[in-house]
């Protein structure tokens, strides 16, 4: 995998997630709210499925 190829994943990621606040600030801020009063274990478990979904599709297309 080059340099090159994550650099450009990086920037498809940075765009998709900017389009959030961008487009809707106000639906954005009040998502963060109610994602800040989720539980610990709630968070964690899904940043692990985030992860791990990641990671399949990495080896999946790699």
């Amino acid at each position: 995998m080059s340099l090159q190829l994550i650099m450009l994943a990086l920037g498809i990621v940075l765009v998709i997630e900017g389009i959030g606040p961008l487009l809707f600030p106000n639906r954005w801020r009040a998502y963060l709210k109610e994602i800040s009063n989720q539980n610990q274990q709630l968070l964690q478990r899904l940043g692990g499925g985030l992860v791990t979904a990641g990671i399949v599709l990495l080896i999946i297309f790699s």
